[in-house]
């Protein structure tokens, strides 16, 4: 698997060399032409603490995303960060300083069709989407049908954004039984995490039908 990190610190971290000692490195966000073969990863290194993430660096992610999985890591993460990256094209956004197993772990999500986003991101990217969606999507019954009743009540909290922790205490049950709901629902559904399930759940609604 092929690795490109763009960070303008023109140098590879310790740990971003041990998950993938084969990784290459630019400065700067190359051409897609000149990207040949293009990387299977691309990762791209915003390097300010608590800057927003810039309008060119979302270009390029937009840009390098149509051939490569886009990863965004940031020294300070932020949830309107995680969501810019998202609506670019990025499949993933994580902490630059991610242990190794972590970035190894989020390679072989993006890779495989998933999205990453750190867990105490995750609910709230999650519930900022789906408002965002609200109106211009609706869910796909169809596949709700699927689902058992109990499933679909947790399918349907998850989607708008609450934690495992939230989905228990909303219907009573433990956190253990929420896991395992989420499991069956995944497996029914063919996918690997939550956003997966929110894309998977919704569809967008015309013009027309809004009207």
């Amino acid at each position: 698997m092929n690795h490109l990190f763009i960070t303008p610190a023109a140098r590879l971290q310790p740990r971003w060399q041990a998950a993938f000692p084969q990784a290459t490195l630019a400065a700067v966000a190359p051409e897609t032409d000149r990207l040949t073969p293009p990387p299977d990863i691309i990762w791209i290194v915003c390097e300010g603490e608590q800057q927003p993430l810039s309008a060119p660096l979302l270009e390029a992610v937009t840009r390098l995303s149509a051939e490569s999985a886009v990863v965004v890591l940031a020294n300070a993460p932020q949830q309107a960060d995680a969501l810019q990256a998202l609506q670019a094209g990025a499949r993933g956004y994580a902490h630059a300083l991610s242990p190794v197993a972590t970035l190894q772990q989020i390679a072989t999500v993006v890779t495989n069709a998933g999205i990453w986003v750190p867990a105490d991101l995750m609910a709230q990217v999650m519930g900022h989407t789906w408002q965002a969606l609200n109106g211009e999507q609706r869910l796909r019954h169809a596949l709700l049908d699927k689902l058992t009743e109990r499933e679909r009540e947790v399918a349907l909290a998850v989607v708008q954004g609450a934690s495992n922790k939230q989905v228990a205490r909303t219907l009573n049950i433990t956190e253990r039984t929420v896991k395992a709901h989420l499991t069956s629902i995944f497996h029914k559904l063919e996918i690997t995490d939550r956003m997966q399930l929110m894309l998977k759940l919704t569809e967008k609604v015309s013009a027309k039908e809004r009207i």
